[in-house]
């Protein structure tokens, strides 16, 4: 979904052209502490809460990071966050979420986390109360209950009646290839088939935002996290790249940090905010790492929907993305309200002016 159709609000927010951004991201830092953040609109509920919890003393980066992404699962922010939103083909929601401290490089993250509405907060659990980094699936679930998180249904009236609607649609459009029935017209249950029979046809799916963000404590400190619920209508089980660390967000305090959204299946094959913050430690700027993120994923994945936004660990901060116009959010130093900036797609057009050069 493009952002327009997604976002119709909000007269507080403060609109930047990228494109003024991306010239002069050498030195654009609002100051410390600072918050950034994929998207604008409603997932600016968390880039406040985080940002203003900075301001007490007591409030470390890892507790910015874990109260914006809840403040966005409990919100829902546009449905693809927490409870009630992206139903799989079961009509269930599940959830992925990872944290990451800057510091010390360890990361806590579950997957596919059926029944607890606290994604966030369960991967921080993972963190902090295991040598692990990710948990999966109803296991996970056992975790987080042994560790005082409360079960519950996360379907919503409206979910269930979004899936309705999809099955009565004939479960249009879907994930499957190389099955039959087949996926272009009928709902499984399924059986594969030759991987050259023809039966390949989806169209462009529906619904894979996510929240990455990253927080700057005023020390220097810098934690990172991801909280989604995936694509709508996948196969059960799925997990995307939201809490794959390197992919859905990434942060080396001594460098930046990196949040990411958009077709999770394919940009864990890049695991492109790692690449970003090394382009950073290379010497890029936020902006040309950004870029040169999704260049890579434009190269093999022409029509990839896409969006990165990087930091450096001094505030400066850009962004790229591709398939759609991208947006992120930020505010740090002294600044009144969140900044909402817009990011007009790249295409392999851009890739292939690059390759000439």
């Amino acid at each position: 979904m493009a952002y327009s159709s997604r976002f119709g609000l909000t007269s507080y927010i403060l609109w930047v052209s990228a494109s003024a951004i991306a010239r002069s991201d050498a030195g654009n830092s609002p100051g410390l502490p600072m918050v950034i953040n994929t998207w604008g609109g409603p997932f600016t509920a968390a880039t406040d809460a985080a940002y203003l919890s900075l301001l007490k003393p007591e409030t470390s980066a890892l507790d910015a990071v874990e109260l914006g992404c809840a403040t966005c699962e409990a919100e829902q922010c546009d449905g693809s966050v927490g409870f009630g939103g992206s139903p799989d083909e079961n009509c269930e929601t599940t959830l992925d979420a990872m944290i990451m401290d800057g510091t010390t490089m360890k990361a806590g993250a579950v997957a596919a986390l059926r029944r607890i509405g606290d994604a966030v907060s369960v991967a921080r659990a993972v963190l902090e109360h295991t040598t692990h980094t990710l948990l999966a699936g109803d296991q996970a679930t056992d975790f987080a209950v042994s560790n005082g998180f409360v079960a519950r249904n996360l379907t919503t009236g409206a979910s269930a009646a979004s899936c309705a609607q999809w099955r009565a649609a004939r479960c249009q459009p879907n994930y499957r290839i190389n099955v039959s029935p087949d996926p272009a017209t009928s709902c499984g249950p399924y059986e594969p088939v030759a991987v050259d029979s023809g039966l390949l046809g989806r169209g462009r799916m529906e619904g894979h935002d996510t929240i990455s963000l990253i927080a700057l404590h005023a020390s220097g400190a810098m934690a990172a996290g991801t909280s989604t619920n995936g694509a709508s209508r996948k196969v059960p089980g799925r997990v995307g790249d939201g809490p794959i660390t390197g992919s859905g967000s990434y942060v080396d305090g001594d460098v930046g940090g990196c949040g990411a959204t958009g077709d999770g299946d394919v940009m864990m094959r890049f695991l492109p905010c790692y690449q970003a913050v090394e382009n950073l430690r290379l010497g890029m700027s936020p902006t040309q790492a950004a870029e040169d993120a999704v260049r890579r994923m434009l190269r093999k994945y022409p029509d990839i929907q896409s969006g990165i936004v990087v930091v450096s660990n001094t505030g400066d901060h850009g962004g790229a993305g591709s398939g759609w116009t991208f947006t992120y959010a930020y505010r740090g130093g002294a600044m009144d309200e969140s900044v909402v900036v817009s990011v007009p797609p790249l295409t392999g057009a851009d890739v292939a002016a690059d390759l000439r050069r």
